[in-house]
């Protein structure tokens, strides 16, 4: 046997050996892999409770206090439109209040003289009438006396109804006052949440409009990650049931969780989740919710990974502890 044809067959049994090498260390990746009997996984993305902080009437932004990254707390002041123009509205609905409130002690004091008229006309009316019978005052005197009566009335009717429209128009002026303090308010943008600035999104001096959005602000104490499992296993899960979120980068730290919700109507697979086939199939989304997210602070929004959950009672593999 020549030289040439050892050296081939050499190389060739090499080759051989290699190549089933491969495929025994792929077989046994992929059964070391397999997941046991009632534990199922499925892809998804870390997510967290996302709150948009956004200008309720349109204006100018005068001020951002908080940049990307800051912790904020409940109430904490993140941003404030400019509110001048608000400001001397409310102040001149301030001066309608006031105007009003003069013209409303006015009112009043008209009320108590044409009260005092129509009490001298009545008594003026009494007397005259007891003349009357003894002759001493003319009929004509009494017609004259009674409409002077009437008309006393009538001119308390009329200063009663002054009150009334002057009471309306203080009604009025404070609640323009109190709406304009409400919009005054509503310019000052405050976290409604403990959390995280995400995104600054506009600048001071940028004109915006009505539900303008500033900052993206997160809770980073609410992250959970939506899984879309068939109905053979999400029929068997329930809210409160343990679960595993492993992320991409993090593979050697599983996530405690739990199923905080398990849709009651199947869906077809999102379109970011799975491949076109898969897609036609239908799913149900379930929710697994990190028990504490705190301690692992490498965990963050956006991040893809799997959810494990369990529809048996078995105990977690060692990765997954």
């Amino acid at each position: 046997m020549s030289t040439y044809r050892r050296s081939s067959l050499l190389y060739a049994g090499a080759l051989i050996l290699l190549l089933m090498a491969a495929g025994g260390f792929g077989y046994w990746k992929s059964m070391s892999n397999r997941l046991p009997e009632g534990l199922h996984s499925a892809n998804g993305r870390l997510e967290a409770t996302q709150v948009q902080i956004a200008s309720k009437t349109p204006g100018r932004l005068a001020e951002v206090l908080v940049d990307e990254g800051d912790k904020v707390s409940k109430g904490q002041l993140l941003a404030r439109m400019d509110t001048r123009t608000l400001e001397a509205q409310r102040n001149q609905a301030e001066a309608e209040v006031i105007r009003a409130r003069e013209n409303l002690a006015t009112a009043q004091a008209n009320v108590q003289l044409r009260l005092s008229e129509q009490l001298l006309a009545q008594q003026e009316l009494g007397r005259s009438q007891s003349l009357f019978k003894h002759g001493f005052v003319s009929a004509q005197v009494i017609d004259q006396l009674q409409s002077r009566i009437g008309t006393a009335s009538a001119a308390v009717t009329a200063a009663r109804a002054q009150v009334a429209a002057v009471s309306a128009a203080i009604g009025a002026a404070q609640a323009q006052v109190a709406q304009l303090a409400s919009e005054i308010d509503d310019s000052r943008l405050r976290a409604p949440i403990d959390g995280l600035i995400q995104l600054r999104m506009a600048e001071p001096g940028e004109v915006l409009g009505a539900g303008g959005r500033v900052l993206l602000l997160i809770d980073p104490g609410d992250q959970y990650m939506n899984l879309y499992l068939p109905a053979s296993v999400a029929g068997r899960l329930a809210v409160g049931d343990e679960a595993r979120i492993l992320l991409d980068a993090l593979p050697d730290q599983a996530l405690p969780a739990k199923v905080s919700f398990v849709a009651a109507k199947s869906q077809f697979t999102p379109k970011e989740v799975e491949t076109r086939d898969e897609r036609q199939k239908l799913v149900f989304r379930v929710k697994l919710r990190l028990t504490r997210p705190g301690d692992v602070p490498q965990a963050k929004p956006g991040m893809p990974g799997t959810g494990y959950v369990r529809t048996a009672p078995i105990d977690w593999p060692a990765h997954l502890q």
